[in-house]
């Protein structure tokens, strides 16, 4: 079999993550964006080493896990939500699943056993309309057609898939993006091509508090034109929403790649900022902070993290001075405060460090301390030793660089948080190395729908006692 052939097979299981497998004349296939049982044409375009990779062109049958018609008029289209057609709990099952088969051999490597500190899936409490926020692209479905608002098409650059009601959107969401299209339209207003440079719209970011129901809408533009929006604004709060708009901000973005910034920010509405509660703390939420995208699962997470920080703490040591390195917005860092004599958090986007310390002052927390800068470079400045390290990194994992140091504290007790399980699962060797043991392990499903899905670990370790233990957790 070469590069370019056409074969049929059955998808026999599906590894974390997003990787299919099937048979076709004798020889495995490893083809994305499918689900085990279901039959499959495939266009084979890589072959390396003997391996084959494939890119589907179509689900000639269904899989029997499939018991449920698609939640999204546009599926497959946009490629992000490729498990709608499965009952919920089937998704919770195969996303377990593949993480165990996962992390079982890294953990056998090292001598135990995944099974004895595994605790399961937690499901979203929210199944549907759970997005906290959404980036919408303008565009056309096909060269030349009219203007369409939505995500990008699976395995395209340029092509929009019109997104007028995403299921794991709230309702209120896709009402602005009919609005906002509609709008636009009417105006025969240009969009931007990502080839020529040339055009006007560019992105609609929505933000919506999943508790206060406050919500932010964001219009990117270039500057190439000059429009009155305010017809739009009176539009858009003719909506009859769930929530309440917060703010409607026009953000002018003239730089050549295609992500949501800002050179220039107007507030056509209200105010450029809402606020959120989590875990009983509020949260304030400008446009470029982070926060979890699945509000109500992000604190089922966060819950279990103070679960494990108080269950190794627990009879032995005092109120932990804690770093929490890749804190974003602080909201790890300001749950974990009242247990703590001091945390520490780090993160390389100021925005989300301004974030962080905003809060914390609102929450009446004068134990939490946040570093702008490189986690590398800024535990050189940082004088306290941490008893309890939180890591919570991006999708790459922990740098190279920083993993020596972060394992040369030699603190009784790290929880890495990972979003992308194969990152955790290449780090850790290193801290087997360093002495660690996986305590107990889980998986927090964030991202119903979709393929990925949160891991939460518990690692711990003997160490010397050391003196500032001896106080009592409150």
């Amino acid at each position: 079999m070469k590069k370019g052939d056409i074969c049929e097979g059955i998808v026999e299981s599906v590894l974390y993550p997003n990787r299919g497998r099937m048979t076709a004349d004798e020889e495995t296939i490893t083809v994305k964006n499918c689900i085990p049982g279901q039959r499959v044409q495939v266009r084979i375009n890589k072959k390396r080493a003997g391996r084959l990779e494939g890119q589907l062109i179509e689900v000639l049958e269904a899989s029997p896990l499939e018991t449920r018609e698609a939640l999204c008029p546009v599926f497959p289209g946009c490629g992000g939500c490729m498990y709608q057609t499965m009952d919920y709990q089937e998704q919770l099952s195969m996303k377990e699943t593949q993480l165990k088969e996962l992390f079982s051999p890294v953990a056998a490597a090292d001598g135990q056993d995944l099974d004895a500190c595994w605790e399961g899936i937690i499901a979203s409490p929210r199944e549907l309309g759970y997005r906290n926020k959404m980036e919408f692209t303008f565009g056309d479905e096909y060269k030349g057609g009219p203007l369409v608002l939505g995500l990008h098409k699976k395995a395209s650059n340029y092509d929009i898939a019109e997104v007028t009601a995403c299921a794991i959107c709230p309702r209120d969401m896709s009402a602005i993006v009919r609005c906002t299209v509609e709008y636009f339209r009417e105006l025969g207003t240009p969009f931007y091509h990502r080839v020529t440079h040339n055009g006007y719209l560019r992105h609609l970011m929505l933000r919506e508090g999943a508790r206060s129901g406050e919500i932010l809408i964001h219009l990117v533009t270039t500057s190439q034109e000059e429009h009155d929006l305010s017809e739009l604004v009176e539009r858009l709060f003719a909506l009859p929403l769930d929530g309440k708009i917060a703010g409607i901000l026009h953000l002018i973005n003239d730089s050549l790649a295609d992500v949501v910034r800002a050179d220039e920010t107007r507030i056509l509405y209200g105010q450029d900022h809402f606020y959120e509660e989590m875990c009983g703390l509020r949260f304030k939420i400008s446009s470029f902070s982070f926060f979890q995208p699945n509000t109500l699962a992000a604190e089922k997470m966060y819950e279990k993290v103070r679960q494990y920080v108080a269950q190794a703490l627990s009879g032995s040591y005092a109120r932990p001075v804690v770093y929490d390195l890749y804190s974003g917005t602080g909201t790890i860092a300001q749950v974990l405060a009242p247990a703590a004599r001091e945390v520490i958090g780090v993160e390389i986007v100021e925005e989300a460090v301004r974030a962080a310390r905003e809060n914390a002052t609102a929450n009446g927390l004068d134990n939490c301390r946040f570093l702008v800068g490189d986690v590398f470079q800024v535990l050189d400045e940082i004088t306290e030793k941490p008893d309890v390290i939180i890591l919570d990194p991006p999708r790459d994992g922990i740098h190279p660089k920083a993993l020596p140091r972060i394992l040369a504290y030699d603190v009784p007790t790290i929880v890495y948080i990972s979003c992308q399980a194969t990152s955790l699962a290449r780090d850790l060797p290193a801290f087997f190395a360093a002495g660690y043991r996986i305590r107990r392990m889980c998986a927090v499903d964030q991202f119903c729908e979709t393929v990925a899905v949160e891991t939460v670990c518990f690692l711990d370790k003997q160490v010397p006692a050391r003196d500032d233990y001896t106080r009592a957790i409150k």
